[in-house]
């Protein structure tokens, strides 16, 4: 039982990053484990935001050696950037195992990317314009104090409350999920895919990456693979619901897009409120409500139903 949110404000900007904190933080009887941001800025042209860790939280209990093993990590990963003609134009350590760069780039970024996580123990959580991914074990209110996204502003977002059932505790499990290398792609989801290892391996011989076992992560590579093939994001919705077996209900964000799918069955729930300018969504509308406490109108979607909506 986990929770999933997301909002999407119309022609604007909004602080996103605590408006998602007061969502999730209401989720947090579905998820305990840990909890997961994906919230898109105003990118500038030309710049990219990458996320990524060099380490699990857990190994920071693994003696005082644990800290060399991280700073030379780091220190490739630099040097890998200076390699590929990177600039970096800002570094931030949200904690010693957790790093957000600012940098202006023109080459290939899936070359990028794929050339830092051949660092031992280095995985990319985003790489975007827009996008920033954060994940930390914790509720909300632990990870938005940890990583400063209580004043984050942008015009959407996507997050997620994580009780772990058949994957580990721990970052890497946890979402959401970047749609590697899609830049700006991101996932979340709340249900199980019972077709995963046949979907997986589909995706892994056409050359995809996973990072995790966890089920959560396929939609991101398929999602990836198909917005990388020319469908937009509304087919790739509906194709999953014919493609994926089992019961779920997940959002999908992009640069300037957010957009929803149910199963057929629709046993996992979802709660819907749209207006003019805003839409947002949640496992339960206590989330909904947690931003908009006045008297609202909301939803449920259909099984079947696909949503798209434009920033």
């Amino acid at each position: 039982m986990c929770g999933i949110a997301g909002l999407i404000h119309k022609g604007k900007s909004s602080n996103v990053g605590g408006e998602m904190t007061a969502m999730l933080q209401a989720l947090k009887h579905r998820g305990p484990d840990s909890t997961g941001y994906a919230v898109y800025g105003e990118p500038t042209e030309g710049d990219y935001v990458l996320r990524l860790k060099v380490a699990e939280a857990e190994d920071m209990a693994k003696g005082r050696g644990i800290h060399q093993v991280l700073a030379d990590r780091i220190t490739e990963v630099e040097a890998i950037m200076q390699e590929h003609g990177v600039t970096v134009k800002t570094k931030e350590h949200a904690t010693e195992y957790a790093l957000r760069y600012l940098i202006s780039h023109e080459g290939d970024t899936t070359a990028l990317a794929e050339h830092i996580e051949e660092t031992d123990g280095v995985e990319i959580l985003s790489l975007g314009n827009g996008l920033e991914l954060i994940k930390d074990l914790g509720d909300a209110s632990d990870v938005a104090g940890l990583y400063g996204l209580n004043e984050f502003n942008g015009t959407h977002g996507i997050g997620h409350t994580r009780m772990a059932t058949e994957s580990d505790v721990d970052i890497r499990s946890a979402h959401p999920y970047w749609a590697f290398p899609y830049n700006d792609v991101s996932v979340v989801h709340n249900g199980q895919i019972t077709n995963y290892w046949i979907m997986r391996r589909q995706m892994e011989r056409k050359g995809h990456r996973f990072m995790s076992n966890c089920d959560s992560e396929l939609l991101a590579v398929y999602t990836a693979n198909n917005l990388a093939n020319g469908v937009t994001l509304e087919q790739s919705l509906r194709n999953s619901i014919e493609e994926i077996d089992g019961v779920f209900t997940y959002l999908v964000a992009t640069k300037d897009q957010l957009g929803m799918a149910k199963d057929t069955m629709a046993a996992k729930p979802l709660v819907l409120y749209e207006s003019d300018d805003l839409i947002a969504m949640a496992s339960e509308e206590v989330a909904i409500r947690a931003i908009l406490p006045q008297e609202i109108d909301t939803y449920d979607p259909y099984d079947e139903e696909v949503r798209v909506w434009q920033a």
